[in-house]
């Protein structure tokens, strides 16, 4: 089993490449916190092909996977599907944490803060 991708199907790569190319406000705004290891020296990847899902942002160092939550995630099928999907990942010994765009875009300090103790916690472990 590959260690970052959790056997990812081929066809997610291409998916997970399309996604990076139109990402949301929010999503664009915690990349920029995140990437080139500019989060504590942390490695985020983005859109990361994981078994048969992609999630937002995924940190292998940390075991740690982020979603970033719009509107449409309020919508009970979808809030099914979430639920299943992070079972899946956390079954896999990975922590999802979600946030909403709101969050993101409104309160980036609380939510860089929340990352960075959930990290912390992981490293004490």
């Amino acid at each position: 089993m590959n260690p970052y991708h959790f056997n990812a199907a081929p066809n997610l790569f291409v998916f997970a490449k399309q996604l990076r190319k139109h990402q949301t406000p929010a999503e664009k705004a915690l990349w920029e916190a995140l990437r080139n290891r500019e989060f504590k020296g942390y490695k985020f990847r983005r859109q990361h092909p994981f078994g048969k899902y992609i999630p937002d942002f995924y940190c292998h160092k940390a075991k740690l996977c982020i979603e970033v939550d719009g509107s449409i995630h309020r919508d009970e099928e979808v809030k099914k599907f979430d639920e299943i999907r992070q079972e899946a990942i956390e079954s896999c010994g990975i922590k999802v944490i979600r946030f909403t765009n709101n969050e993101i875009m409104n309160d980036s300090e609380k939510v860089l803060g929340k990352i960075w103790e959930i990290i912390k916690g992981k490293d004490s472990t």
